[in-house]
């Protein structure tokens, strides 16, 4: 970097700032002597004056001081604890308004990491909730102790102070209330509970799950070892103070480390799952299932991808990042054939038999990657003509990139929860594909987070 490039912005310097859009990550974004800042709680429109709190290399971040000029999108967020939390990041925005703004989010990431002509693609008006409250089917609050009495909730934004949640404005109620009450519970019966630091204690982690449409409840006990003490006080507790609970589970996680689960479960009382539905199928949820968070808005997510598949009734469809067979499963009866993958065999295990249940026979699940399947297959002569993708925020492995372009498919179906691996993965599929539309779905209401369904075409 050249002398006169050089960031010029001080820490703690104080000057005003006109937020011109949003970033990926929900906070404001302006620019002072040409250098990007990023001001969490700042909305697009507004003059701030702010404080310089991190200066990096190429940015800088800084914090609100004054509004001088609010936005007329900007309301009072719901939630108590909407600042420190950080769960959420734009309570504060007119929903409405949040479907503008994160629309703009994939235009911004098409800009940043494509070469390709915006005026030529079709990026769809968001599609957004009816109701954009209460809609997770499954917290993870983690547990504490702060002055002799047991927290649960999540910890506070760019810090590790655990944030007591009583309420969650986009939690489903039945989740928070089964966490309120374990809590109490393991007050009432004095449950050692897990100290990071000393590393001592059992309970770490209250893990809750509710059937949106079965309105079955589940409750999971992440614990650093097997045993817990008044272990059969703790079952009957939890079975009296929430009647409608069908599945309690344990997991073991005694490991250092910032994933939930652990490998070992057990079924403490009740069900291994719970059972939900999505739109006419059925899914039985165990403790460790992947599921859409938001039921409501999945079933209009997959009816996306339905719509982008455009099936007939004789294509061959590929469903690669299967999971246990959902997308697969949602589109089977419109396909001739399904071949799903996942590199977990649980979940393989899972789609066939969310397959048999549905009674759909011409669907077929591997364990392993679609990047190894997929060249196996086409030298056994099957080429298939739909390819459907949802691959994690990291986007998809190059080497199944190179494979797509080998394959070249008649279609990409592309589900995608981050616009800027999604940008780049378009970018690199463009020597083959041509994108015809993106169409944009809200499936976290008041976050940053942006889910796309992208139909790509074989040029």
């Amino acid at each position: 970097m050249k002398k006169d490039q050089a960031i010029k912005i001080e820490p703690k310097q104080t000057f005003p700032l006109t937020i011109k859009r949003l970033g990926i990550n929900g906070e404001g974004v302006g620019y002072f002597k040409r250098q990007v800042v990023f001001v969490p709680g700042a909305l697009p429109g507004e003059e701030v004056v702010v404080e310089a709190t991190k200066i990096n290399p190429k940015f800088a971040e800084a914090r609100i001081k004054k509004i001088r000029k609010k936005s007329p999108y900007r309301v009072a967020p719901p939630c108590p604890v909407f600042e420190q939390c950080g769960g959420c990041q734009l309570q504060h925005l007119k929903y409405e308004r949040q479907l503008v703004e994160k629309r703009d989010i994939v235009l911004q990431s098409l800009e940043r990491h494509t070469k390709l002509n915006l005026n030529e693609i079709d990026v769809r008006p968001m599609i957004g909730m009816e109701d954009p409250w209460a809609y997770r089917n499954k917290s993870s609050f983690q547990v504490g102790v702060e002055k002799g009495k047991v927290l649960a909730g999540l910890y506070g934004l760019n810090s590790h102070k655990l944030i007591n949640i009583e309420q969650c404005a986009v939690q489903h109620s039945a989740t928070t209330d089964a966490t309120l009450k374990v809590r109490q519970i393991l007050q009432d019966l004095h449950i050692p509970i897990y100290n990071e630091k000393s590393r001592k204690g059992i309970v770490r982690t209250i893990v809750t799950r509710v059937g949106i449409q079965s309105e079955e409840l589940q409750v999971v006990l992440i614990t650093t070892q097997k045993d817990i003490p008044k272990k059969e006080l703790l079952i009957e507790e939890i079975k009296k103070r929430l009647p409608g609970v069908k599945s309690i589970v344990q997991n073991i996680n005694g490991e250092r480390t910032s994933l939930i689960f652990g490998k070992e479960t057990a079924t403490l009382a009740g069900s291994d799952f719970i059972q939900e539905t999505l739109g006419d199928l059925q899914f039985e949820l165990s403790a460790r299932t992947f599921f859409q968070l938001n039921p409501v808005q999945t079933v209009k997510l997959y009816d996306e991808v339905k719509k982008a598949s455009e099936l007939s009734g004789v294509e061959k469809v590929v469903d690669a990042y299967c999971g246990v067979g959902t997308i697969g499963l949602w589109v089977a009866r419109q396909a001739g054939e399904i071949r799903g993958m996942d590199i977990i065999p649980e979940s393989i295990e899972d789609a066939k038999k969310n397959a048999a249940r549905h009674g759909i026979k011409h669907a077929n699940y591997v364990t392993g990657k679609a990047e190894e399947w997929l060249p196996k297959w086409t030298k056994e002569g099957w080429w298939p003509d739909v390819v459907i993708v949802d691959p994690p925020r990291t986007g998809l492995d190059g080497k199944l990139l190179d494979t797509l372009l080998k394959v070249k498919p008649k279609k990409i179906v592309y589900v995608s929860c981050n616009p800027s691996t999604l940008a780049r993965d378009i970018q690199t599929l463009s020597k083959e594909f041509k994108v015809e539309y993106i169409q944009p779905v809200d499936m976290f209401p008041q976050t940053a987070h942006v889910e796309c369904v992208s139909q790509m075409i074989l040029r």
